[in-house]
């Protein structure tokens, strides 16, 4: 009797923790990257103009356009959101 009852207490000692959790799963998420934003700024290098050239024995117009250089900075660091998904 004694091995019966111990072998019952062992059962159910490895038993309760299966049955200790009886939660259902409410939602599920996915971690989603979302990435950097940066800002961009131009400098002027070289303004528009007009220039007169001697080519080929002839004078002719030139037009030159402005030229910028573009520096690009941080605005927001990329960072992970939790988005709501469907359960697997």
């Amino acid at each position: 009797m004694k091995k019966v009852l111990a072998g019952a207490l062992l059962a159910a000692a490895f038993a309760a923790p299966a049955m200790a959790w009886e939660g259902k799963v409410v939602a599920c998420y996915d971690k989603v990257w979302v990435p950097a934003k940066y800002g961009y700024k131009q400098h002027l290098i070289m303004a528009a103009h007009t220039e007169w050239e001697y080519k080929n024995g002839q004078m002719i117009k030139v037009h030159y356009p402005a030229v910028y250089k573009e520096s690009k900075h941080l605005v927001k660091a990329g960072y992970y959101v939790a988005k709501k998904a469907s359960c697997k």
